[in-house]
């Protein structure tokens, strides 16, 4: 069942087109992340659902209802921004239940409820507490529970962990899903980190200049992805986009054998190959020298130049010495291969 629809939604300031007819179901109790670069519309696609900013065309569903032409507290949406917006005066149980006490909720039900919420936050000790006197943690996890209190259709989550240091981004990213999962609701969340999409999401939607590029599950976009931009924008470090040559159906300068691909012989195109899908041992089939070693704790990063082509490898586990000569392999089977003109992978 869909819990979210937008059928061909686009705005527009002025001149400047931010999003350009985005179309886009969303299945129920599903967490979508919205991921990509910053500009792209990210966090506008998300107070277009709010209410927080008119469409300029397109049309808004909500559990089959339309709702873009409701205002904002009609919507039972409610959203998370990055900046917590929690009311400074105020006590965190007071915080929490601010949206009921506006809703005209009996005294009661508001402590009940605001109780129940502060438990499953870790917030009980702290309810007496002004926002001032907690940790960045803690303040977004008031701010989660503002929301969480309305019982809201949908939860919509602006880069709520960017000002948080990267520990606490790492518990914040697995208490959300927690949360969701507990709630059994839906839910979208937007980044711009990859390693957050990556472990959140039941499905990412990229985007980019104001339109889909890539929609799927992080499998589905990290080893199937269907342009040279969603191969660069996942995955870390980036993966190798190579230009090469077709020559008897061969890769070149590689000699992949491309048996079941109908492509015109002498053309060039770009391939992607994964940093973990290259791999330096003694008897490799290609000779290349090392021209840098970066170490990244649990791994080296080494960068190799072969025939004027420079490769990045990931998973060494000692450092290569500068001008090194390195043996190396590629798994064929897992390299990617795109249309030059377009950019969008060939099957």
């Amino acid at each position: 069942m869909n819990s979210l629809y937008l059928n061909k939604v686009s705005k527009s300031f002025g001149k400047l087109e931010v999003l350009n007819s985005i179309t886009l179901e969303l299945l129920e109790n599903e967490l979508l992340v919205i991921l990509g670069p910053s500009g792209c519309g990210k966090s506008t696609l998300l107070r277009l659902i709010a209410g927080l900013e008119d469409l300029s065309s397109g049309e808004i569903y909500l559990h089959d209802n339309r709702i873009d032409q409701l205002e904002p507290k009609a919507r039972n949406v409610a959203m998370v921004f990055q900046n917590y917006s929690l009311y400074p005066h105020m006590t965190v149980e007071k915080n929490l239940g601010f949206p009921l006490k506006i809703a005209k909720e009996k005294k009661s039900v508001i402590n009940e409820k605001v109780d129940a919420i502060a438990s499953m936050l870790g917030l009980t000790e702290k309810l007496k507490q002004k926002p001032s006197q907690l940790s960045g943690g803690q303040r977004q996890r008031v701010a989660l529970g503002r929301a969480i209190i309305r019982k809201p259709d949908i939860f919509l989550l602006d880069e709520p962990l960017s000002n948080l240091d990267a520990d606490l981004r790492l518990k914040m990213r697995r208490e959300i899903v927690r949360i969701q999962q507990e709630l059994q609701t839906t839910m979208i969340h937007v980044t711009h980190d990859q390693a957050e999409a990556l472990s959140m999401a039941d499905r990412i939607l990229l985007l980019n200049n104001g339109e889909i590029v890539q929609v799927g599950t992080p499998e589905e976009l990290y080893k199937k992805p269907n342009s040279v931009f969603t191969a660069q924008f996942i995955g870390f470090p980036k993966i190798n986009i190579v230009d090469v040559t077709i020559e008897n159906k061969l890769i070149m300068p590689f000699g992949f054998r491309l048996e079941s691909l109908q492509i015109d012989e002498n053309i060039d195109l770009p391939i992607g190959i994964r940093p973990e899908d290259i791999s330096l041992h003694h008897d490799g089939q290609y000779q290349a020298k090392v021209t840098s070693s970066e170490y990244f704790g649990e791994q080296y990063i080494t960068t190799i130049n072969y025939n004027g082509i420079e490769l990045k490898i990931s998973g060494c586990q000692y450092a290569k010495e500068i001008d090194e000569i390195v043996t190396f392999s590629i798994n064929e089977s897992s390299i990617h291969i795109f249309n030059k003109q377009i950019g969008l992978r060939i099957e």
